[in-house]
């Protein structure tokens, strides 16, 4: 028999996606089960869920979910077991899965995700029937805070009679913690010694992600780097003295990406597919990102300066206000920007103001769109990410795979996953992207004239294009390390 595991996630790809949390949580089941681990995900009932999940079989009904009716529908996610939660006075709702159609978040968030993490709880400790028999999971797996009540519920409803069931939380971004004031405590459904500082009161308030960080038998991050990181004042976001309180519970796994998915050799969304021993076909892919972006086109395969890309929601967490004072740097330096994604309205604007300066030299869309990611990172030169923090990061990822050389800030994943070009190493071949310190405009001013010489230099460009997509970021060796993580807490 396979150890069970059910993974809690408010998003998952392919059904529903805001980030990369849907990303991770979308691969997780075909990557662990190589090693013996049949994972089974919970998601939210979003009208995009119902939608895609198509037939609905019903397999167990709620009267009352935290006040609400709510039944659970099996699906499939590829070839793993998926159960959605249809709680319609939830999750019925235009918008995103956290913000209403005006953008702002909705008010009973924290309702609707205790709700998801209670059901979460009720499932790993056997309420679920299927096929006239309970079934029962070895692990419960929680991401982040929206699921991350799942343990503690878990731990203040057990009785003596129940199985114990252990817990991981995973961290993919300490900056969101799920803080509700106290008025909502007796909403939960906890018993009353929950509220306190070893359970889900933080700050005088409810914090969901602290409550699964004291509950949870582990924590991980999504990066060997973000897990040492939280452990400080600077990324700990208030809760780094109880990550340092657990001790070895917690560690760093680092995100893989689907390689059928983000493959330049099969990708279908690119104008032309290539290969490392291919690059020159590349070139098919930037003469076709510069017509989509309506930047001035370059006549050979290095006219018109390095294109720059930007895939990234427009935040301070991402740098993005940094990056706003470097694009005349950037234009000075002979580079094009092609920026896609969305965010603060005074980031956005400010872009939006560089490209007005820039016409030809800088473009900007804002909105998010899968296939147009692809097609940046097949065509463009280099990859902008000067996250202040940064857990794991998949958009180096990508880049690595698709000879996007990577200029990323020097931390969290983005330092695991990136070698820098520095003269060392450079002189043993084995740089991989740009890396620079501080989020300052000094730094990444640095870092732009850094990339800029090196793509002035073709072999040296190339070298760092086809070290890069030799790496292997597959989910093989992180699929190993999650169902190791899991048997061994049932040691």
């Amino acid at each position: 028999m396979p150890l069970r595991v059910l993974s809690v996630t408010s998003e998952a790809v392919p059904f529903v996606k805001t980030g990369g949390l849907a990303d991770v949580a979308g691969a997780l089941p075909a990557a662990v089960a190589p090693h013996g681990v049949e994972v089974t995900t919970l998601l939210p009932g979003y009208p995009t869920v119902l939608a895609r999940l198509g037939r609905k079989r019903v397999v167990h009904v709620w009267e009352s979910l935290l006040g609400e009716p709510a039944r659970l529908l099996a699906g499939m996610l590829g070839d793993a077991p998926l159960v959605v939660l249809d709680a319609p006075g939830l999750f019925a709702r235009e918008g995103s899965p956290y913000l209403d159609p005006a953008g702002r978040d909705w008010a009973d968030n924290w309702h609707r995700f205790a709700a998801l993490s209670r059901a979460a709880a009720d499932i790993a400790g056997g309420a679920m029937v299927v096929r006239g028999k309970r079934r029962h999971y070895d692990v419960l797996h929680a991401h982040d805070w929206q699921a991350a009540m799942a343990p503690a519920y878990l731990h203040f409803g057990m009785t003596p009679e129940a199985p114990i069931v252990p817990s991981v939380v995973t961290i993919h971004n300490m900056a969101f913690q799920g803080w509700q004031g106290a008025e909502v405590f007796p909403r939960l459904g906890l018993p009353r010694d929950a509220w306190s500082v070893d359970g889900v009161e933080y700050h005088g308030g409810v914090s969901m992600l602290k409550a699964g960080l004291v509950t949870a038998s582990a924590i991980t991050t999504v990066s060997p780097t973000y897990a040492q990181e939280i452990r400080t004042g600077e990324f700990g976001m208030g809760l780094e003295g109880l990550v340092v309180a657990r001790g070895r519970d917690v560690s760093g796994i680092l995100n893989g990406i689907d390689g059928a998915v983000w493959n330049p050799e099969s990708d279908p969304l690119l104008a032309k597919r290539f290969t490392a021993r291919a690059l020159g076909r590349r070139v098919a892919n930037k003469r076709a990102l510069e017509a989509e972006f309506g930047l001035e086109p370059g006549a050979g395969p290095r006219a018109g300066g390095p294109i720059f890309v930007v895939i990234s929601r427009l935040t301070w967490q991402k740098g993005m206000d940094v990056l706003i004072e470097a694009v005349d740097h950037l234009v000075g330096l002979g580079g094009r920007l092609a920026l896609l994604g969305s965010g603060e309205p005074e980031v956005e604007a400010g872009f939006h103001a560089a490209a007005a300066r820039h016409p030809g030299r800088v473009a900007v869309r804002i909105g998010y769109d899968e296939a147009l990611s692809h097609r940046m990172q097949g065509g463009g030169d280099a990859i902008l990410i000067p996250s202040r923090f940064e857990p794991c990061g998949l958009t180096q990822l990508y880049g690595l795979a698709y000879g996007c050389v990577p200029v990323v800030a020097r931390t969290g994943g983005l330092a695991d996953t990136v070698i820098d070009a520095n003269p060392a190493a450079l002189a043993a071949g084995v740089a991989t992207g740009v890396q620079h310190g501080a989020v300052s405009y000094a730094s990444l001013s640095a870092a732009l004239t850094r990339t800029v010489a090196l793509y002035d230099r073709p072999e040296e460009w190339l070298r760092l294009q086809r070290n890069g997509m030799a790496c292997d970021f597959s989910w093989g060796a992180s699929g190993k390390a999650y169902a190791e993580l899991y048997r061994s807490l049932l040691q």
